[in-house]
C-alpha cells in the first residue's frame, strides 16, 4: 500500500496515476478529517509532496506514530539537501528515505513524464517512481535534492532574465514581438516562448520559485539572488499564486529591491486554516511583515485541543513558521513576539515549545494574561512583526 501526503496541482494528478496503475493508494491532505498517523499506518511506501521544508518536517513528524518498520519515505518535495538531512535526523533508522523531487509540472505530472531526480536507495521504489516519469539515479541521500536545487537555480533566473529584458525593450521602443522573434534563436528560445504569452493556467506557481530560489541562492550565487528578490517582491505584491510567467508583467512596474512604498499586502496561505474573513493572516508593507494574533483553529475552524496551551501552542508556531517561510523568513527575522496566555502559570510549557523554534538571540517580546479569549477552549494567541530579509 502506497499513502501520498500532500494534494495540490501536482500532487492530484501524480496520486491519480499511481491508482491507475493498479496500486492501492490512500491519500492525505489538510481538511480531510483524517490524521497524518492514520492515513500512514500499514504502507509500505509514503510518498511526501508538499510546498516547502517546514510542511514536510511538520507532516512527517504527525506521521511518526503510524510509519511501520520497514517502511520507506520518499520526499518528492523541493526543499534541499540540508531538510533531507533533518528528516533523516527525525525518522526511525527502522524506516528507509529516498529524496526524489521531480522536474516537471501539471502536465508531466498527468501523463507520467515527469523527471524523478532520485537520492538514495531506490530499489524498494523504482518500479512505483517509474510508473510517473523517468527515473534519474543522482547519488547518495540528498543528492537528488540538490540535483533540483541546482537545476532551479539556472531555471528560474533565466526565465527573470528574459523578463527584464522584455521590459528593457518596452522602455526603449523595442517591438515585443520582434524581440521575442529574435530570441527563439537564441539559446534562450524556449523560454522567451514561455514568456511570450503568461499562462492563465498555474503550472509551476511564481511563489513555489520564489521559495525554490530561497534554497538555491547560496552566500556568491548573484544570479540565483538578484532573481529570488524580484520573485519575492513579485510575490508581496500578490501574484504567487500566478504561474510563474507572469514575473514578465511584474518587472516592469516594480523596482527590483522593494515593493512599492506605502502599499499593504494582504497575505492569507491556502495551505493554512482560513480566516473568517474579518482579518488576514499577515500583512506586508514594503520589508515589514505584520502577523496578525494567530491561535489554534483546525481547518474546520475547531479549537484545537481545547484547554491544552502545549498542543495549542504546536500548532501555533507550526503554523506562523509557514506564515515566515512564504515570505522567504524564519524565526530568526522575527523582531517582536506578543503571546496572549489565559493562565500565566503556562509559561513553562509556552517556553518548551517556543525555544525549539527561537533559537539564537531571542527577539523583543511581551506575554500577558488575559480573562479569556475569543473563543472558549482557547488558552493562547500570538502576533509577531517580522523584519524580511533582503
Amino acid at each position: 500500500m502506497i499513502a501520498f501526503l500532500g494534494q495540490g496541482r501536482m500532487g492530484v494528478p501524480m496520486a491519480r496515476r499511481l491508482v491507475e496503475a493498479g496500486h492501492k493508494v490512500t491519500t492525505w491532505r489538510r481538511g480531510s478529517g483524517v490524521t497524518v498517523a492514520e492515513a500512514v499506518d500499514g504502507a509500505e511506501l509514503v510518498i511526501t509532496m508538499l510546498s516547502d521544508p517546514a510542511a514536510v518536517r511538520e507532516v512527517l513528524t504527525a506521521a511518526l506514530p503510524g510509519l511501520r518498520p520497514g517502511a520507506t519515505v520518499v520526499e518528492m518535495s523541493t526543499i534541499g539537501p540540508e531538510a533531507v538531512r533533518e528528516l533523516r535526523a527525525l525518522l526511525p533508522a527502522s524506516v528507509g528515505l529516498v529524496d526524489a523531487p521531480v522536474l516537471g509540472s501539471v502536465g508531466p505530472a498527468a501523463d507520467g513524464s515527469l523527471v524523478v531526480l532520485a537520492g538514495g536507495d531506490v530499489s524498494g521504489c523504482r518500479e512505483v517512481l517509474s510508473v510517473l516519469g523517468g527515473v534519474r539515479e543522482t547519488g547518495p541521500l540528498g543528492s537528488g535534492a540538490a540535483m533540483k536545487i541546482a537545476v532551479m537555480s539556472a531555471i528560474v533566473p533565466a526565465q527573470v532574465l528574459v523578463a527584464e529584458t522584455l521590459a528593457y525593450g518596452a522602455a526603449h521602443g523595442v517591438d515585443r514581438d520582434v524581440l521575442l522573434d529574435v530570441l527563439a534563436g537564441t539559446p534562450l528560445g524556449q523560454i522567451a516562448e514561455r514568456l511570450r504569452t503568461p499562462a492563465t493556467e498555474t503550472r509551476y506557481s511564481l511563489g513555489l520559485a520564489a521559495k525554490d530560489l530561497e534554497l538555491a541562492a547560496w552566500e556568491g550565487a548573484s544570479m540565483a539572488t538578484a532573481a529570488r528578490q524580484r520573485l519575492q517582491h513579485a510575490r508581496a505584491a500578490g501574484l504567487g499564486d500566478r504561474d510563474l510567467t507572469a514575473v514578465a508583467e511584474h518587472v516592469g512596474g516594480a523596482p527590483a529591491g522593494r515593493t512599492p512604498a506605502g502599499r499593504t499586502v494582504p497575505l492569507n496561505l491556502s495551505t493554512i486554516p482560513a480566516t473568517n474573513g474579518a482579518y488576514s493572516h499577515a500583512v506586508r508593507v514594503g520589508d515589514m511583515l505584520y502577523v496578525s494574533g494567530q491561535a489554534a483553529f483546525d481547518e474546520q475552524g475547531k479549537v484545537v485541543a481545547p484547554g491544552s496551551l502545549k498542543d495549542q501552542a504546536e500548532h501555533i508556531f507550526a503554523v506562523t513558521t509557514r506564515i515566515l517561510a512564504d515570505q522567504g523568513a524564519t524565526w530568526q527575522d522575527v523582531a517582536f513576539i506578543r503571546t496572549y496566555l489565559t493562565d500565566m502559570d503556562d509559561i513553562l510549557q509556552l517556553r518548551d515549545v517556543r525555544t525549539r523554534y527561537v533559537t539564537g538571540t531571542p527577539p523583543a517580546s511581551t506575554t500577558v494574561e488575559v480573562s479569556k479569549l475569543f473563543r472558549p477552549g482557547l488558552v493562547m494567541e500570538m502576533d509577531l512583526i517580522v523584519a524580511l530579509p533582503r
